[in-house]
Parts: structure tokens; C-alpha cells; sequence
């Protein structure tokens, strides 16, 4: 009896916790790092297919329509495995505060700051994540390992995607310093979802994607009724196809791979996919829409593969090895 009193006073003392340190039981395996490359070509996806439908849907009509058939899909899902989605307000609350700080806000916040900005000097700042997430580890949080070989990773990985993009893109800062600044601030929202994701790690990771990209898609639903009028929009069926693949895919299977590697993997690790979204990206941008391939693919590519190999292999193995 006063040992069970005793697990009860601990597990009470754990669920205080306000943000709990990593979650994975065990050394990692090949697998959690599979689905870390999963998630990378998931969300990679979300380069292409946007430019196939962003010029016949208005983005805050797109945003609304991709993430309520992501919910709509991964609802559908819940329901054939019997899992109940939570009606509490907590649980709400949290899907709520996620979802505006992972995507509704980031993502209209860059929507916005490429009409000023060009998509390679977009790539290089919101490639800064990593960054600012280890910032935010190491000086606030704290709630796992900031090491300096993961920091290493993160400037490698930024080098490697700025050679990728190209050198030229460089030359174009500080021209629109507004939207630059902004784009900024939607990688530190990134960064934050990325700790503030840990607090959901009692739920399922379907449950959270399904949740929180269902209040994303009404949040949005009423500007893109009265802004857009989408009765009277002519959207291409590439367009249209467009959007519902990255509903699924990008969306849906996005966001459940993201919240799975948080409590496999830990913030760092999984913020090392975005170094890996940058290669798989411009490959999908040069299947799908018949773009050059840059000609700093390989050297940037292999700083990439270097940052990430060290934002995501433990210390302790690279010293064995």
C-alpha cells in the first residue's frame, strides 16, 4: 500500500510537470529516424503543391480548405479505429494555442511576406528553426540536452541550404526588411510550437493533428468567406488536386508524423527535418514542375546530410565511433 501511494504521489507530480523533458523509453532506432525522414518528405511537398494552387486559390481560402480536409480525413480515421477526441476545454486549449502557433499565424505571416520577399531568401530564414529552437533550449527551457554539436548541426545545416538555394540569394537582404523581420518571427513561432508540442504527448498524435487542424480550418473559414467569396473562384482542377493531396498528406500525415518524433526523438532532432525538407523540396520542385536543378545541389546537400547527421545521432555513438 505505501508503495503504491507513493507511484500515485509521482505520477501526480509528473502530470504537474508544465513541460515535461523527452519521452522516449529506450535507445532510438532506425525507425524513429524513418519516420523523421517521412516527415521531412511529407512537409516538402508543401513547396510544389502550393505553387500549383496558390494562382487559382486565394491563401487564406487554401489554408482553410487543406487543413479541414486534413481534420475531415483523420476524423474519418479516429472513427474506424474507435478513438475518442477529447471534449474537455483543456484539451481544446492546447490544440488551439498548438495550431496557431505551428501553423495559423507562421503560415500567414509568410504567405504574406513573399509577396515582398523571393522564395530563395523565404527558404534561407525559415530554415533558421533549428536555430532558434536550440536558442530556446539552451537558454530558457531547458528540458533536454543543448549541446554544441547540435548547434554545429544547425549552423551546417543553414550553410548547407543557402548553398543550395545559392549564394546569389544573399545579396537580396535587408531590402525588405519588414517582411524579412516577419518571416523571422514566423521561424521563432515555429521553434516554440516545437517545445510547446511536448505538453500534448498524453494524447495521440492523431487526436492532437485532428484537433488542432480542425480549429485551424474554422478559424479560418469566416475570412475566407467574407475576403475570398470562394463561390465565386474558378480553381483549376491541378489546383484543386493540389489542395486535397496536401490536405493528406502534407497536413494529415504531416502533422501526426511531427508529434510522433517530438516524443521519439526529442525538439532538436525533430527540428533537424526541416535541413531535410530543402533537397527533397527543390527534387520534388524539378519532377513536378520542371525546374532546373541548382548547381550547388551536391556541396549543399552533403552540409546538409553533416548538419543533420549531428543534430540527430547521439553524442555518445559519434564518441564510439
Amino acid at each position: 500500500m505505501p508503495q503504491s501511494t507513493s507511484e500515485a504521489r509521482r505520477a501526480t507530480a509528473a502530470a504537474a510537470t508544465p513541460l515535461p523533458s523527452i519521452v522516449t523509453t529506450g535507445a532510438r532506432n532506425w525507425r524513429d529516424y524513418a519516420l523523421l525522414l517521412a516527415l521531412a518528405c511529407c512537409w516538402s511537398s508543401t513547396y510544389p503543391l502550393a505553387k500549383l494552387a496558390l494562382p487559382t486559390i486565394p491563401p487564406v481560402t487554401f489554408i482553410s480548405a487543406r487543413s479541414l480536409i486534413a481534420a475531415a480525413f483523420l476524423f474519418a480515421i479516429l472513427w474506424m479505429r474507435g478513438i475518442k477526441v477529447p471534449t474537455d476545454a483543456k484539451a481544446w486549449k492546447l490544440f488551439a494555442t498548438q495550431q496557431l502557433i505551428n501553423s495559423t499565424v507562421p503560415f500567414l505571416i509568410i504567405t504574406w511576406s513573399q509577396q515582398y520577399v523571393p522564395a530563395s531568401n523565404t527558404v534561407v530564414l525559415a530554415s533558421t528553426t533549428p536555430i532558434f529552437a536550440f536558442l530556446i533550449t539552451s537558454l530558457i527551457t531547458r528540458h533536454e540536452p543543448a549541446t554544441l554539436l547540435k548547434l554545429a548541426g544547425a549552423i551546417l545545416g543553414l550553410a548547407g541550404t543557402v548553398v543550395i538555394v545559392g549564394l546569389d540569394a544573399l545579396r537580396g537582404f535587408g531590402s525588405e526588411i519588414v517582411a524579412e523581420i516577419a518571416i523571422l518571427l514566423a521561424t521563432i513561432s515555429f521553434a516554440c510550437a516545437t517545445i510547446f508540442g511536448l505538453r500534448l504527448s498524453e494524447y495521440d498524435p492523431m487526436v492532437v493533428a485532428a484537433g488542432s487542424l480542425l480549429f485551424g480550418g474554422l478559424l479560418l473559414l469566416p475570412p475566407s468567406l467574407i475576403i475570398d467569396q470562394p463561390w465565386t473562384l474558378q480553381p483549376t482542377p491541378e489546383a484543386i488536386v493540389a489542395t486535397i493531396v496536401m490536405g493528406i498528406v502534407s497536413s494529415a500525415l504531416g502533422l501526426m508524423l511531427f508529434y510522433v518524433c517530438l516524443g521519439r526523438l526529442g525538439t532538436l532532432t525533430t527540428n533537424a527535418q526541416g535541413y531535410l525538407r530543402i533537397p527533397i523540396g527543390v527534387g520534388l520542385s524539378v519532377v513536378l514542375l520542371g525546374e532546373s536543378v541548382p548547381s550547388n545541389l551536391a556541396l549543399g546537400l552533403l552540409l546538409v546530410m553533416a548538419g543533420v547527421a549531428a543534430m540527430t545521432v547521439p553524442a555518445e555513438r559519434l564518441k564510439w565511433r
